[in-house]
């Protein structure tokens, strides 16, 4: 047990600290053209165009709708409104799981140290629960200050369940074990990337280190891509 503690310490300090030491690195080969942007997800329409005398696809990719929750503080927030300009990373959580939430709000918290310091303001961190009956404002913020969550930077929600099933399913396009209704909603152990534009960008195993790490670097590159298009 002791062993396994002190493998998963030093994995979240690996993270924490060559995380943005990497971001220099990352920089630099973006701009030599080294880097693979992630790609894009779900397509809402594929139309062909004519370019330069060739008939290409032109794919307009979905862009995720609103959401509005309320958070761990007991404030009504809207994703797309008050997080305007950041990138998103989204799980699916609820306080009293215990299987797979533990772990999944770790590597959270993991990202969470990587980000904190060196790039606070580039990405929102959101867990939001698919158990909003019983996860009330309170029991969402004891579950935050568990994981060290800062609380301006990393939201817990809860709201309508129609809203949350809605946005999973339809808006994040998550397969919810073929669940077809919010009453019977279980949730995924997906981590979804969102870039400052809401198209999706990435869904990851939430349970597996290397993909973390995977969605780690791939913040890092949305949020020079961003900064390259504001220029």
């Amino acid at each position: 047990m002791q062993s396994k503690k002190t493998i998963k310490y030093i994995l979240g300090i690996a993270v924490a600290v060559l995380l943005p030491l990497s971001f220099f690195y990352i920089t630099r080969m973006f701009s030599d053209g080294k880097i693979k942007l992630p790609n894009y997800y779900r397509a809402d329409s594929v139309n062909q165009v004519e370019k330069d005398g060739k008939t290409v696809n032109d794919t307009v990719f979905h862009k995720v709708a609103d959401l509005k929750l309320t958070n761990q503080l007991g404030k009504f927030v809207s994703l797309n409104e008050d997080l305007r300009g950041k990138i998103l990373v989204i799980d699916f959580i609820f306080t009293t799981c215990p299987t797979i939430c533990p772990q999944l709000s770790s590597n959270m918290k993991d990202l969470q140290k990587a980000y904190i310091k060196k790039n606070p303001d580039i990405v929102q961190f959101i867990s939001i629960s698919v158990d909003p009956t019983r996860d009330s404002v309170q029991a969402l913020r004891s579950y935050a200050d568990r994981y060290n969550a800062d609380h301006d930077r990393w939201w817990f929600l809860t709201g309508s369940k129609d809203s949350i099933f809605n946005y999973a399913k339809n808006e994040l396009g998550l397969l919810l074990n073929n669940a077809d209704v919010p009453d019977d909603f279980i949730h995924s152990q997906q981590l979804v990337l969102l870039d400052s534009a809401r198209h999706i960008r990435g869904y990851y195993d939430g349970l597996n280190k290397a993909e973390v790490n995977k969605l780690a670097n791939d913040i890092s590159i949305l949020g020079i891509e961003k900064s390259k298009k504001n220029r």
